[in-house]
């Protein structure tokens, strides 16, 4: 469901929020969400991020300008009909819950069902079911915790299956755990279709969105599309992988440290939609986990993590395999450029450099810097490079072997010939 606000202001008269004068929440704003689009919509306390959200919720009602939904100018809606709209069509996730203190979880889900139509216990508790809460179903708000009187929120706004999702601040009072459960949620629901809003100050938050816009003074400062930057960490998340695959070890969800916005499970939660890698559940098989000397970034992977054995193995597909071994071979073979050819002595500007060109060197490009420094077969470090294209025209890629297999028991075995 699509949403378009065309040069909306909303204005509080003077007197109001305790401040003279008036007050310009939104002043001349137009935005346009695209059907199934997630928007994240950020800014400093009051930029008129809420008023904006109170707007397309059809809560308020705009002091000039358009607001349509799917088509439907909602000014032209009476009350009543504004109110029919909004059960129909929206459903609402706040920082603060607004759950009934008195009502059970499942009887604060069904409360959504009596406001649109009439309730269904069964369905309700399906819809706690989905948010993993079936088993607190006739838990009071008080004796639930943030992060589950949050899921039960959801519960609430899907209940009557809504195309827009509204959410204010929904990870604002969690601690990291209830939030990545809360994230996954909202993720699962954007998968599904629907179109999301979502207020954040938190800027990794907002990187889960296909899109932010930052708020100052009721007016749209800024906007930023994250596709970009999010591949840049599928590079490194890949090149993690490549290198833990290449020493002998499972990569696994838990036990990963990559540098980027997203977290690195939500991360790889992306690239596993993309196609680029296949999440499996641990499996029973004994296995030890040793520590691994990254040589492109120069980090070192401890064995011990503070947890024994990831939640997921993560394994290429054929995709990523091949994205994997591209990336690789551009980091190793600028290392090699670096230090060969430019004759650069710095460690850490070498390692700088081979990080960046890691993400824009063009195959064309890749494939004469290879020619150029003679078809080399390792990096610095003596990790082995890839071969290409050139390597195997000029007859350089016979012998080249780019992995070392795995002894680590049969989950590691199956891992390293799947990698094959």
């Amino acid at each position: 469901m699509s949403i378009e606000i065309i040069n909306v202001r909303k204005i509080y008269p003077g007197g109001q929020r305790g401040q003279a004068g008036e007050i310009r929440a939104l002043d001349g704003v137009s935005l346009a969400v695209r059907k199934g689009e997630w928007l994240a919509i950020m800014g400093p306390s009051g930029s008129g991020k809420s008023s904006m959200v109170n707007l397309i919720g059809c809560l308020d009602r705009p002091s000039s300008g358009e607001i349509f939904i799917d088509g439907q100018d909602v000014k032209e809606l009476s009350a009543s009909e504004l109110n029919r709209f909004r059960a129909e069509k929206i459903g609402f996730i706040f920082q603060q819950f607004h759950l009934i203190p008195y009502l059970t979880a499942l009887e604060n889900v069904m409360l959504a069902q009596y406001f649109h139509s009439m309730t269904d216990r069964a369905e309700a508790l399906e819809a706690l079911d989905r948010v993993g809460l079936r088993d607190r179903a006739n838990h009071l708000p008080a004796h639930l915790s943030g992060g589950e009187q949050q899921r039960v929120c959801i519960a609430r706004a899907l209940i009557n299956d809504p195309s827009i999702i509204l959410a204010d601040e929904p990870t604002g009072n969690l601690d990291a755990k209830n939030e990545e459960l809360v994230l996954r949620q909202l993720r699962d629901l954007h998968r599904q279709g629907r179109t999301i809003v979502m207020v954040t100050h938190d800027p990794v938050v907002a990187r889960l969105a296909d899109r932010s816009i930052e708020l100052h003074h009721g007016k749209i400062a800024s906007q930023q599309i994250f596709t970009m930057s999010d591949e840049m960490q599928f590079d490194e998340v890949l090149e993690e992988i490549w290198t833990l695959h290449e020493n002998g070890e499972l990569a696994e969800v838990g036990r990963m440290e990559v540098d980027g916005a997203l977290p690195v499970a939500i991360a790889i939660d992306r690239m596993e939609e993309l196609g680029l890698v296949r999440k499996r559940v641990h499996g029973a098989a004994d296995h030890t986990h040793k520590s691994v000397l990254n040589r492109c970034h120069e980090a070192i992977h401890p064995a011990a993590r503070g947890i024994e054995h990831g939640e997921f193995i993560v394994e290429f597909t054929p995709a990523g395999k091949q994205r994997a071994t591209d990336v690789i071979r551009r980091h190793r073979l600028a290392e090699r450029l670096f230090t060969q050819a430019l004759k650069v002595q710095n460690e850490e500007e070498i390692e700088q450099q081979a990080c960046k060109f890691e993400h824009i060197l063009s195959p064309e490009v890749t494939d004469k810097i290879c020619s150029f420094l003679g078809h080399p077969e390792s990096c610095p470090h003596g990790s082995p490079i890839p071969a290409g294209e050139c390597c195997e025209k000029a007859g350089h890629a016979d012998d080249r072997q780019t992995e070392k297999p795995s002894t680590i028991g049969k989950e590691g075995s199956e891992n390293a010939r799947l990698w094959r």
